[in-house]
C-alpha cells in the first residue's frame, strides 16, 4: 500500500484546456500528507532523474504520472521498489472530452480530469508491490511429435542450449513428411519442388547429444506448472518420469473421414483417391495413370450432405437435432446446412484449402517429373489459395507443359469404364466439358490429432484434455487472433498442423515460434512473471482461505486451468500457470481472491472517488465504463488521438479483462449514484475471441445475474449493459458511449442517487 505518493503533471503531454496548476493545488488540498510531492513539469520525459531524486529524498513509495496514456512511453518511468501509475489526461480526457468551448464545457473537462487524478491516487493507495513467485525453471523442453514440425522444434530448442526430450508414438521419426520426399519449395528461389532433406534432419536429431529421443512412446501424464512440469512418458510399456520446463506440441494431423466425399467417388470408384493416399502412391512409384485430375472443388459433396440433411429432417430421423450446428455453419461459413459429422468434414476441408492447393501443385510436378513430362496433370479448382512467396511456385507450375489448371464447377465424377469422367462447367476456358482421366485425386481435410485424442493427459482438475476444443474444431489455440502458439494450458505451445493446416515451410517457421514461446515461458517462471498477454507481470492471485466456501467457481471459470483443488474443494493455486486475468476474483462471491496491485477494494475505491452530482438535470448523468485493457482501452486511446470525442459524463476505469469484473463493483457504482454502467470488452464468439478466452462471455452471463438483482432493487436493468469492441473499431467507440449516455438520460436519474 502506497503511503507517500509523488504526483507529477506532464504539462507538455496534457496540452491546453486544463488549469494544471489549479489541479495540483486540488491534489495538495485533498490528499495532504499522502502526496508530499506534487509538481507540474513542463516536459516530464526529461525529468526522470528529478523524480528519482524526489523518491530518494521524500521516501516516496508511489509515483503518479498524469499525462499521456499508460500505453505511451511506458518504459520511461520505472523506479526500483516504487509503484508507478499513469493517469490518462491526454487521450481519454483532453482529447476525448466533447466540448463546445463554453465555460460549462470547460467545467466538465476540469471535473473529468479531477476525477481521474483522484482515482489514480487512490489506486496507488490501495495497491502494493507484488512479490514475484519465482520458480527455478527446468531448462528442458518436451517436444511431443517427431514429424517435420517436431524435428525442427527439437533442433531449434537444442541450439539455444536447452535439453530436449522428443516423444514420438510411431516406431520411427518423420511423421507425414516421410510420404513427401519431394516437397513444395522450402527456400529461394521458391519456384520448384525440392528434396525435403528429411533424412538429414532426422540424423541431426539422433546425433545431437542434447536431445533424447523416445519412439513408440506417448505422454501418459503431465502435471505441475511451467518451469516445474513433471512428464510421465510411457515407453515400451514402462513409465519414465522426466522434469521439464515447457512443452512444444507438434503431433500433427490425421485425414478426415472419407465418407463425406463418397458422392464424388471416394471409396466407391477405385480410380478415385485423396491427396494423402496419392502422396504415398507417388512416394512408392505406384501411380500407373497417365492422366490425373486433381479436383479441389468439393461442391458436389456439400450439396449431397445438404440433401441428406434435408431428407433426415423431413423424415424426422435422429440426425435432425443437428440442425442447430448446421444452421450455425450456414451463418458463419455461408455453406449449406447439414448434420454434425458432415459439418466437421466441411469445415476441415475449407480450413485445409491452402494446403491442398499447394499439395496439388507439388503432386502434379512430382507426377510429371517421374514420367519425364509424358503425362498430363489437370488441376480443377474453385478457390486456389497459394500463400505468400509460394505464388512463384504457382506461376512456374502454370508454365509447365504437363500441367493444366482451370477454375470450374465440378458437377459430376462418374465411372466411364476404363477411365473416369469429370464434368466441368463455368470454366475459365469459356466452355463446359467432360474430362476423361485415369485417376481423380480429391483434397484431404487435415484434422488435428487433438480432435481425436487427449494427447497430453493433463493431471489437472479441469481434465486431461485441452478444454473447449469444439470451438476450434479440435485445433489447439489459446487466442487464434493475437497469440499464436499458445494453448489454454500455460507452458504448452502448439506448432504445425495441430494448430492449423499449413504447408511445410510454414510448419518450420511455426516450430521456431513455439520454441521461442516455450523458452520465454521457462525464463518467465524463473523470474516469477507472467507470460502473454500480461508479459512480465509479477502479480498473481492470493487467496484468503479462511473465508473460502469451496464453491469452486474460481476453479471452474479459470480459462487456463491455473487452479486445482483439494478433496474439500479448496483452490490450490499454480502461479506459473496463471495469466493474471483476474477471472477468478470476478467469479468469487465472497471476494476472497486478490492481486497485490489489482483487487476488489482498489477498483471499488476508485469508483467511490468519482464526484457524482446530485442534480441530474443541471449537471447531467455519470456513467462508469469498465474497459478491458486489451481491446477496449486501446480503442478508446486511438479514438481520442484521432479527435473522436465522447460524452464528458463518462468515467473510464481499465480492467484486466471483463472476466475480472465482480458484481460488487456494479453495486458500488449504483450505491455511489452512477446512473449507468458500461462493460466494454473484447468481442467473443466463433469469429472473435477474448484475449483471456472467455472473459467477455463470462461477464455477459454474470450481467444477467446483475440484472435480476437490479430488478429486485427497483432499478432498471438496462442501466447496466455490455458492449463488444475490437481494437480497430476506435471510430465506433464514441458512438457506442454517446448512445448509452442518451439511453440513460432518457431513463432519468438512478433511484439511489443522493442516498
Amino acid at each position: 500500500m502506497a503511503t507517500r505518493i509523488g504526483v507529477y503533471f506532464d504539462q507538455q503531454n496534457i496540452g491546453g484546456g486544463l488549469d494544471v496548476a489549479a489541479m495540483a493545488e486540488q491534489v495538495r488540498g485533498k490528499w495532504g500528507d499522502l502526496t508530499p510531492v506534487v509538481k507540474v513539469m513542463p516536459v516530464l520525459a526529461a525529468a526522470v532523474e528529478e523524480i528519482q531524486a524526489d523518491v530518494d529524498a521524500a521516501k516516496l513509495d508511489g509515483v503518479l504520472v498524469c499525462g499521456a496514456s499508460p500505453r505511451r512511453d511506458w518504459d520511461q518511468y520505472r523506479f526500483s521498489g516504487v509503484q508507478v501509475e499513469r493517469v490518462n489526461l491526454r487521450e481519454q480526457c483532453v482529447q476525448a472530452c466533447k466540448t463546445d468551448g463554453s465555460a460549462s464545457s470547460a467545467t466538465l473537462l476540469a471535473l473529468m480530469a479531477q476525477d481521474y487524478v483522484n482515482m489514480g491516487v487512490v489506486k496507488l493507495q490501495k495497491s502494493e508491490v507484488p512479490e514475484p513467485a519465482a520458480i527455478a525453471g527446468v531448462r528442458r523442453i518436451l517436444v511431443v511429435g517427431g514429424g517435420w514440425t517436431g524435428l525442427t522444434a527439437a533442433a531449434q530448442a537444442s541450439q539455444t542450449g536447452y535439453e530436449v526430450v522428443l516423444v514420438e508414438k510411431s516406431p520411427a521419426l518423420g511423421g507425414k513428411a516421410v510420404n513427401m520426399p519431394r516437397t513444395s519449395p522450402l527456400k529461394a528461389p521458391w519456384t520448384s519442388i525440392q528434396d525435403s532433406g528429411l533424412e538429414a534432419k532426422i540424423a541431426g536429431i539422433k546425433n545431437d547429444g542434447n536431445i533424447t529421443v523416445h519412439t513408440k512412446a506417448t505422454v501418459a501424464k503431465l502435471e505441475g506448472q511451467p518451469g516445474e512440469f513433471t512428464a510421465t512418458i510411457m515407453v515400451d510399456g514402462a513409465e519414465q518420469t522426466i522434469p521439464v520446463g515447457a512443452v512444444v506440441l507438434a503431433t500433427g494431423w490425421v485425414p478426415m473421414q472419407g465418407s463425406y466425399l463418397e458422392s464424388m467417388g471416394l471409396g466407391k470408384l477405385p480410380q478415385v483417391t485423396h491427396m494423402a493416399e496419392f502422396g504415398v502412391m507417388l512416394r512408392d512409384g505406384n501411380v500407373k495413370a497417365r492422366r490425373v485430375a486433381f479436383v479441389l472443388d468439393t461442391t458436389l459433396a456439400e450439396e449431397e450432405a445438404a440433401a441428406a440433411y434435408a431428407r433426415a429432417a423431413n423424415d424426422e430421423q435422429p440426425e435432425a437435432p443437428a440442425a442447430k450446428a448446421g444452421e450455425q455453419a450456414e451463418e458463419e461459413l455461408e455453406g449449406p446446412v447439414f448434420v454434425k459429422e458432415d459439418l466437421e468434414s466441411y469445415k476441415h476441408l475449407r480450413y485445409s484449402n491452402t494446403v491442398n492447393s499447394v499439395a496439388a501443385l507439388r503432386m502434379a510436378n512430382v507426377f510429371c517429373d517421374q514420367n519425364n513430362d509424358a503425362v498430363q496433370a489437370f488441376i480443377i479448382y474453385k478457390d486456389m489459395m497459394i500463400p505468400g512467396i509460394l505464388e512463384r511456385f504457382y506461376k512456374e507450375s502454370q508454365n509447365r507443359l504437363g500441367i493444366m489448371m482451370t477454375k470450374a464447377d465440378v458437377t459430376a465424377i462418374q465411372d466411364a469404364g476404363s477411365h473416369v469422367s469429370v464434368s466441368c462447367e463455368n470454366t475459365l476456358l469459356g466452355l463446359d466439358f467432360d474430362l476423361d482421366v485415369d485417376m481423380v485425386v480429391l483434397p484431404t481435410g487435415l484434422v488435428p490429432t487433438t480432435a481425436k485424442d487427449a494427447v497430453m493427459q493433463f493431471a489437472y482438475r479441469q481434465g486431461p484434455d485441452f478444454p473447449d476444443l469444439e470451438l476450434f474444431d479440435g485445433f489447439t489455440d489459446s487466442n487464434y487472433i493475437c497469440f499464436p502458439y499458445e494453448t489454454r494450458r500455460t507452458g504448452v505451445y502448439a506448432a504445425g498442423c495441430v494448430r492449423q493446416p499449413m504447408t511445410m515451410d510454414a510448419c518450420e517457421e511455426d516450430a521456431y515460434g513455439a520454441v521461442l514461446k516455450a523458452i520465454q515461458c521457462v525464463e518467465s517462471a524463473d523470474h516469477g512473471v507472467a507470460v502473454h498477454p500480461r508479459s512480465g507481470d509479477t502479480s498473481y492471485p492470493v487467496f484468503n482461505f479462511v473465508r473460502c466456501t469451496q464453491c469452486k467457481r474460481c476453479t471452474e471459470e479459470c480459462p487456463f486451468g491455473a487452479l486445482d483443488d483439494d478433496e474439500k474443494g479448496t483452490p490450490k493455486p499454480n502461479p506459473a500457470r496463471c495469466r493474471r486475468c483476474g477471472t477468478c476474483f470476478g467469479a468469487c462471491p465472497e471476494r476472497v481472491i486478490s492481486f497485490a496491485n489489482y483487487n476488489i477494494d482498489q477498483i471499488g475505491s476508485m469508483i467511490r472517488e468519482v464526484q457524482v452530482p446530485k442534480d441530474f438535470r443541471k449537471e447531467g448523468p455519470r456513467i462508469l465504463i469498465l474497459a478491458c485493457e486489451n481491446d477496449a482501452y486501446p480503442a478508446l486511446d486511438m479514438a481520442g488521438m484521432r479527435n473522436k470525442p465522447w460524452s464528458p459524463y463518462a468515467r473510464i476505469i481499465p480492467v484486466r479483462c471483463l472476466g475480472s469484473v465482480n458484481a460488487i463493483w456494479v453495486s458500488d457504482a449504483m450505491s455511489k449514484g452512477f446512473d449507468g454502467v458500461m462493460l466494454l470488452g473484447c468481442k467473443y464468439g466463433d469469429d472473435y475471441q477474448c484475449h483471456f478466452i472467455k472473459g467477455s462471455e463470462i461477464c455477459n452471463r454474470r450481467k444477467e445475474n446483475i440484472a435480476e438483482t437490479l430488478n429486485r432493487l427497483g432499478v432498471e436493468p438496462e442501466r447496466v449493459d455490455q458492449f463488444e469492441v475490437a481494437i480497430d473499431e476506435y471510430d465506433k467507440v464514441p458512438g457506442i458511449i454517446d448512445a448509452f449516455v442518451a439511453r440513460i438520460t432518457a431513463l432519468g436519474p438512478n433511484p439511489f442517487k443522493g442516498m
